[in-house]
């Protein structure tokens, strides 16, 4: 095996740190550029509705494909391809004069990020052979990667004050030719796996996860029995289904299903889409309820979450050094209760709660985001055969964006359908014609609280009173379900700690996953 030398080796996780910072921050700070988007490009909401998810659609879509192609024709190759890509896309979207050439623009991103995320995990299992350096290296990565999402909506709203919206997409440009010329350097390239390629199960995986995507996209919009939806939906789980019967049957398959026999591993994919269900879902309906209802500016409301920010860069590193220690359980079990304390705790706060009432959520849930990232990457380098390892990696990348995509679904259908209920008895309650009512209550719906304050005091107020009811409701269910995983994820990997010490790579090892 190659050798590398310290500077070499802190190069090349600078060179993977600084890509993977890039493609989680592009997964949020597009959100503040939205409006003046919309003016500027005369775009209507389901426009700027996809100039956000285009990006998520093509990345969990193809995420498995980006894994499969690193292991088979080498990590560094793809990886290269998906970073040029990502670059090329981000200056495409800047220069965007329409808003169908800025969707264009941000599925190319959205190649990209799945091209160049799993190969990163996989060169840095192949670097740093040491188990401690690993895990240090591992948690730096996975906090910078956490930080892209959790620093996003703090420079999103400054940068398009001062800058224009094209900046939040000129800002990876730069960041992406450097990491380009950097990581030709000094990324190494390891022989790819000679394999067939798995036509059907490429194309299922596609099909399968895009469609689920789309459906989950669409779903609060349109509603859940839109019959778009619903074909998408049925075309999903056909397709899904189709690719679970193709890789049990294959020789050599894309997604090789007996991962999840290693109970460690399963432990490690459930956590890595509940942490996205929830604090996807969380990131999503705080600024709503500081600017629609509280009355923030989206800068102040950015510039608030910082202390989150902070709880991840904090907890990450130390996440991983826990985790080499005394096994993932510890780590994942509490990263997922403090996220459902978060989400609980939000849910006691409404519009004239005070920011420094409700810090200690931020500080919550910035810890719980850091303890969960890095134990699910270690995880992945301890128990899967190096020669995989770009497809567990993309498998549980894509759990990940998944995750969010379904958490913000998912509370936000029961934040809807709350606030419908409730507003609805309100503006009956006020005497507001049934007309009027039907008009005020579809309009919230769609659009949130804001924009409410040229209706009367008194609607206006029931407005905001429905909106925060509906958003209790939500975080709580939010709450439950991640409480729910915490004590899954303690189950699964309650034999955990006294395997933490086993020495990774070890093909005859008991406890790596047992193929047949």
């Amino acid at each position: 095996m190659e050798e590398f030398t310290s500077q070499r080796k802190r190069l090349v996780l600078a060179a993977l740190c600084a890509t993977m910072f890039m493609a989680m921050l592009d997964n949020v700070i597009v959100n503040n550029a939205l409006p003046l988007i919309g003016q500027q490009l005369h775009a209507g909401v389901s426009g700027l509705q996809w100039v956000v998810e285009g990006y998520s659609l093509v990345y969990a879509a193809l995420l498995l494909t980006g894994g499969t192609l690193g292991d088979r024709y080498g990590r560094k190759r793809i990886f290269l391809t998906g970073l040029a890509l990502f670059t090329a896309g981000s200056a495409a979207a800047a220069l965007s004069g329409s808003i169908g050439l800025l969707i264009a623009a941000r599925m190319l991103q959205g190649l990209g990020a799945a091209l160049l995320t799993p190969g990163s995990l996989s060169i840095l299992r192949h670097v740093f052979t040491d188990e401690k350096e690993r895990a240090r290296a591992v948690g730096l990565w996975s906090g910078v990667s956490a930080l892209g999402l959790a620093i996003g909506p703090v420079l999103g709203g400054p940068m398009v004050d001062a800058f224009g919206w094209a900046s939040v997409f000129w800002i990876n440009v730069p960041i992406g030719a450097a990491g380009l010329l950097l990581a030709a350097r000094v990324l190494p390239e390891f022989a790819g796996r000679a394999r067939r390629v798995d036509l059907p199960g490429q194309l299922l995986s596609v099909l399968g996860s895009g469609a689920l995507v789309y459906a989950l996209i669409d779903g609060p919009a349109r509603g859940w029995t839109d019959t778009r939806v619903l074909t998408l939906a049925a075309a999903a789980a056909a397709a899904l289904l189709a690719f679970v019967a193709v890789e049990l049957r294959t020789t050599d398959p894309m997604l090789d299903l007996y991962f999840f026999r290693d109970p460690v591993l399963s432990g490690a994919a459930v956590s890595g889409f509940m942490i996205s269900f929830g604090m996807f879902g969380a990131s999503f309906f705080l600024p709503l309820l500081m600017q629609d209802v509280m009355g923030w500016a989206p800068s102040s409301a950015g510039l608030a979450g910082l202390p989150m920010t902070a709880m991840i860069v904090v907890a990450a590193p130390l996440s991983g050094t826990l985790t080499a220690r005394c096994g993932p359980r510890i780590p994942l079990v509490t990263g997922l209760t403090l996220g459902a304390a978060a989400l609980g705790g939000l849910s006691l706060y409404g519009e004239h709660a005070r920011y420094l009432e409700y810090l200690w959520v931020l500080l919550a849930m910035g810890i719980g985001m850091g303890m969960t990232f890095t134990p699910v990457s270690v995880m992945v380098m301890k128990r899967v055969p190096l020669a995989q390892a770009g497809m567990a990696s993309a498998t549980l990348n894509m759990l990940r964006e998944i995750g969010g995509v379904v958490g913000v679904a998912a509370l936000g259908a029961v934040l809807t359908s709350r606030l419908a209920a409730t507003l609805t008895g309100s503006l009956d309650r006020l005497d507001v014609p049934p007309a009027t009512r039907h008009g005020i209550a579809d309009s919230v719906a769609s659009t949130g609280a804001n924009g409410t304050q040229v209706l009367p005091a008194p609607v206006h107020d029931a407005v905001n009173a429905a909106f925060v009811e509906g958003l209790h409701l939500a975080l709580r269910c939010g709450g439950a379900a991640m409480a729910t995983a915490a004590v899954l994820v303690a189950v699964l990997l309650r034999s955990a700690s006294s395997q933490a010490t086993a020495p990774a790579d070890e093909p005859t090892q008991q406890n790596d996953l047992a193929y047949p």
